[in-house]
């Protein structure tokens, strides 16, 4: 592991030091400045990996404006670790994600400027990725992560997390059932297994609490249809709109943290990851807001913005995913 982060931290080091035009300055002309090239094949070590490399990273960004007003120098570090961990940026796989964070303007003790306000490039794993990469670990003989429908849970000790359930085979009458929790499982090749069972309320008062963009009574309200469909672009968190598939994946990283074994490229990735967490919650980060979008968008030149709506974009916080155009009228 010390290997891999040491040669990630070289990377973002390397690529600092190339970070010499202005912030808006265009992703493709930033990749295709002779420094970057020349760094890139030194880099990878292969032209042809090179060439890809810069595809996946044009693709990740070329429709997202919080992306593009990034630091160029994140974004290549983010995604050389995506490369590093042999995992697609492409969206509709799912794997990982390139996630625009706002990184706070920071000032001395006299109140004196140290570092402007910026926009950081996050690498961040999508719950399919942890599942790709305990495969690839060779120590997983199975795992799976589940939601619990109603009806479903006949018995669950919190001691011993034994559990019982009667899982309702109709797909249609299952599809139905509310969600009342969700369960994980491994089995290693070892023969050990370890099940963890948390419910609905569990995990609603852990996404309240561990994401600084979701709002749990807000979540309710959208549930419950309270929320016109004009605002619903104010709610850019993931837990917003697939509540499930956050869910699976806090599922599966409680149970490998605590209770698998992590490969030297899980340990990376979580690590990356719960650094990112930990500093979007003491404040250091804030994250990609609905309302900043607009700002972003109007930073970049009308070359740059050509998939993006004048009035701006709503990207969403934990993937980097557009959304949908926010409302000319939206305050």
């Amino acid at each position: 592991m010390a290997k891999v982060t040491a040669k990630v931290g070289a990377l973002t080091a390397q690529n600092n030091k190339l970070q010499g035009k202005p912030k808006q300055q265009r992703m493709s002309d930033y990749l295709a400045m002779p420094a970057t090239q020349a760094w890139l094949l030194n880099s990878l070590g292969d032209k042809k990996e090179a060439q890809k490399f810069v595809s996946s990273i044009l693709s990740a960004t070329s429709n997202n404006a919080a992306l593009q007003a990034c630091e160029k120098s994140s974004v290549i570090s983010a995604a050389l670790l995506a490369q590093s961990l042999n995992m697609s940026l492409s969206p509709q796989l799912g794997l990982c994600y390139l996630v625009p964070f706002k990184s706070k303007a920071k000032y001395d003790r006299e109140g004196n400027l140290v570092q402007e306000e910026t926009s950081i490039a996050t690498f961040v794993l999508g719950y399919k990725g942890y599942i790709q990469l305990a495969i690839r670990s060779g120590y997983y003989k199975t795992i799976n992560v589940c939601e619990v429908r109603e009806g479903e849970l006949k018995n669950y000790n919190p001691f011993t997390d034994e559990i019982e359930i009667d899982y309702i085979k109709d797909e249609k009458t299952r599809a139905a059932a509310p969600v009342i929790g969700y369960y994980a499982f491994l089995r290693l090749t070892n023969g050990f297994e370890k099940g963890i069972y948390w419910s609905y309320e569990k995990m609603l008062a852990h996404a309240n609490q561990y994401s600084a963009a979701f709002n749990a009574e807000a979540y309710e309200k959208i549930q419950a249809g309270k929320i016109p469909e004009k605002d619903m672009w104010k709610y850019s968190s993931y837990w917003y709109k697939d509540f499930n598939g956050m869910a699976f994946k806090t599922m599966l990283r409680q149970l490998i943290s605590k209770w698998g074994i992590m490969s030297i490229d899980m340990q990376t990735a979580y690590e990356n990851e719960v650094k990112a967490e930990e500093e979007e919650l003491r404040g250091a980060f804030d994250g990609i807001a609905v309302t900043d979008i607009s700002e972003a968008s109007a930073e970049l030149s009308a070359e740059e913005n050509l998939n993006v709506a004048a009035d701006g974009v709503a990207v969403d916080s934990e993937t980097g995913e557009i959304l949908g155009e926010v409302p000319a009228n939206a305050e």
